[in-house]
């Protein structure tokens, strides 16, 4: 029979999860500070060094498919292993060694190798971390764990740009990228230092357990649904980096990319945290309307639908600015509660394969998106690829809210 736990013990697991939670969240600051300072000049960088839109397509490509098979393999692994720290920890290591090395290049083929590593790494990292913060959060509050974990990281988000922004006349380009390796360095020593992992997670009577409660070893159908109306979004939704070139093509200085990046994160910090909660909410009290974190997630979409619509027609820079502040609602409406659905529906036993099919489908989609976009670019102009993107992400929405509902209600003992 199994020692009873105390009051006081409850609450100290408890506390001890809120502080991985936030331990987890300093960490993204700084590493997504150190990101961003690289992520929204390197479209100018590569223009500067003879690389164009076909080339930012072949990279980000590439270095987002590298991600879902790391990803992918790393949250199956991470099932297996006894603690899943370690595997996170080198993944923060491995990026964050490799960022300041574009200061040195001087061919679009060596960008590819750096961000073909620094993806590797993240997809090491992605699915164990996110399997580490569902275990952290309290029950039923996994929507707000990894809300304040997005809100964190776009926080970093915010931080980079306008960091690269103080450094970038002074000492152009090189220099923001050496100057990445300092919050890089502070996110390893974050992790490493104040993030716990529980030891020994998988006792006997834990494997038991799981295998009495999934015999099969396999995820819900309805789980599988979502992550083909994932899938098709994704298709879409190619890197962040044509946006920029689209701002820049309606005459928005390559200058004022950082500020791109940092007008839509300001949204996606405000608004990360509420999503996750709202979304913990309408997941506790379901309505007759059936309102669940799935139409949250819907809501997302649509705003990137009408994103991406206007970026596709470009009226004005005015607007442009305008729909970049509304897409980062459409990040925080979705990357928080898309892993609360599936922190909902893994068993304990199988997060970690859970995230890394959800991190699968949305980077080998991205991949397919990035290359369409860039070759769509080339041949029929800007706009069609945006309005494309927009009407795959108003369908996703439709599939969201329409079909699977099993998988809305579907929860497991944690």
């Amino acid at each position: 029979m199994p020692n009873p736990v105390t009051n006081d013990q409850k609450g100290q697991q408890v506390a001890r999860c809120g502080r991985n939670v936030v331990a987890f969240g300093a960490t993204s600051f700084f590493n997504d500070t150190a990101s961003e300072m690289a992520y929204w000049i390197l479209p100018a960088f590569l223009a500067s060094i003879g690389a164009g839109p076909a080339t930012l397509g072949l990279i980000e490509g590439i270095a987002e498919s590298v991600t879902s098979f790391a990803k992918l393999a790393s949250g199956y692994w991470s099932d297996k292993l006894q603690r899943r720290k370690p595997v996170v920890i080198s993944g923060y290591v491995v990026a964050n060694a490799l960022k300041p090395l574009l200061a040195v290049v001087g061919a679009w083929w060596q960008v590819l190798l750096i961000r073909f590593g620094d993806r590797f790494a993240k997809g090491v990292r992605g699915a164990p971390r996110d399997a580490m913060v569902a275990e952290a959060a309290a029950p039923g509050k996994a929507g707000a764990a990894f809300g304040l974990l997005q809100a964190m990281d776009s926080a970093g988000a915010i931080a980079g740009p306008l960091l690269a922004l103080a450094i970038l006349p002074r000492f152009g380009f090189r220099g923001v990228f050496v100057a990445a390796a300092i919050p890089g360095a502070l996110a390893i020593v974050a992790v490493t230092v104040f993030v716990r992992e529980r030891r020994g997670r998988k006792s006997v009577g834990a494997m038991v357990a799981a295998e009495r409660e999934n015999p099969a070893g396999k995820l819900p159908a309805d789980f599988y649904y979502v992550m083909l109306a994932v899938g098709l979004f994704s298709i879409g939704n190619s890197s962040d980096m044509f946006l920029v070139l689209r701002a820049q093509s309606i005459g928005i200085p390559a200058t004022h990319a950082p500020l791109l990046g940092l007008v839509f994160n300001v949204t996606y910090t405000l608004f990360s945290w509420p999503a996750g909660r709202l979304s913990d909410f309408v997941s506790r009290r379901p309505t007759k309307r059936g309102i669940s974190r799935r139409t949250v997630a819907a809501g997302g979409y649509m705003v990137f639908a009408a994103t991406y619509a206007v970026f596709g027609l470009a009226p004005s820079r005015g607007a442009i600015w305008s729909m970049m502040a509304l897409y980062g609602l459409y990040y925080a409406l979705t990357a928080p509660v898309l892993k609360a659905i599936v922190a909902d529906a893994a068993p304990p036993s199988m997060r970690g394969r859970a995230f890394g099919i959800l991190a699968f489908v949305t980077s080998v989609a991205t991949l397919l998106a990035s290359l369409l976009t860039g070759e769509l670019w080339k041949h029929l102009g800007p706009a069609f690829p945006f309005l494309l993107s927009a009407s795959l992400a108003a369908v996703a929405a439709i599939m969201l809210v329409t079909k699977g509902s099993r998988f809305q209600s579907f929860k497991v003992s944690r």
